[in-house]
């Protein structure tokens, strides 16, 4: 917002303005470095960032939004339920015999779902498993958006990357591409 202000702003508060992106900056660094050195230094975190890297599309901002959402601390059993609390969980509108179109529940994490939507896009461009299903459902006439948030259960573009994420936790182990998700 700081930075929008700056193109339109007064000449005589420019220097203000800039004082305080210099702050939130700063502040923004040190946050992410904190983050990062917390992670460095846990001896059950240190190995899962290597993990979750491999996962093409996923970044470091969205590795500190998985580590906290796959905690063990949550008691997750499967996937599904990580699925579930992001708010990805398919929700179908229906009343007797009139249905309505599928939607995402969105009563979940929305920080997480937001953090995870960027990776869906790269996972649709680089991973063949993801961008498979997601040719199919595009062939079928559905949306890029609805494409990429899973809005339908077997075109689980973010609901996937989840899927891996927790995958690649549990078993410990790297992420392939040459595993078929489909």
């Amino acid at each position: 917002m700081e930075q929008n202000r700056l193109d339109t702003a007064d000449a005589t508060i420019i220097p203000s303005i800039n004082a305080v992106l210099l702050t939130l900056n700063a502040e923004l660094k040190a946050t992410r470095q904190a983050i990062h050195d917390h992670i460095g230094n846990d001896p059950d975190l240190r190995q899962q960032p290597d993990l979750l890297d491999s996962i093409p599309g996923i970044g470091p901002a969205t590795i500190a939004y998985l580590l906290v959402a796959l905690s063990p601390h949550r008691g997750f059993t499967n996937a599904k339920q990580v699925v579930a609390h992001t708010g990805l969980a398919p929700a179908i509108r229906q009343s007797g015999q009139w249905a309505g179109k599928t939607h995402i529940a969105k009563n979940g994490d929305p920080r997480l779902r937001k953090a995870l939507y960027m990776p869906a896009l790269v996972a649709w461009q680089y991973k063949p498993a993801i961008r498979t299903c997601c040719e199919r459902l595009k062939a079928n006439g559905k949306n890029g958006k609805l494409i990429a948030c899973a809005a339908i259960p077997s075109g689980a573009q973010v609901r996937k990357l989840i899927h891996l994420a927790f995958a690649v936790l549990k078993s410990g182990k790297p992420f392939d591409p040459n595993f078929s998700l489909a």
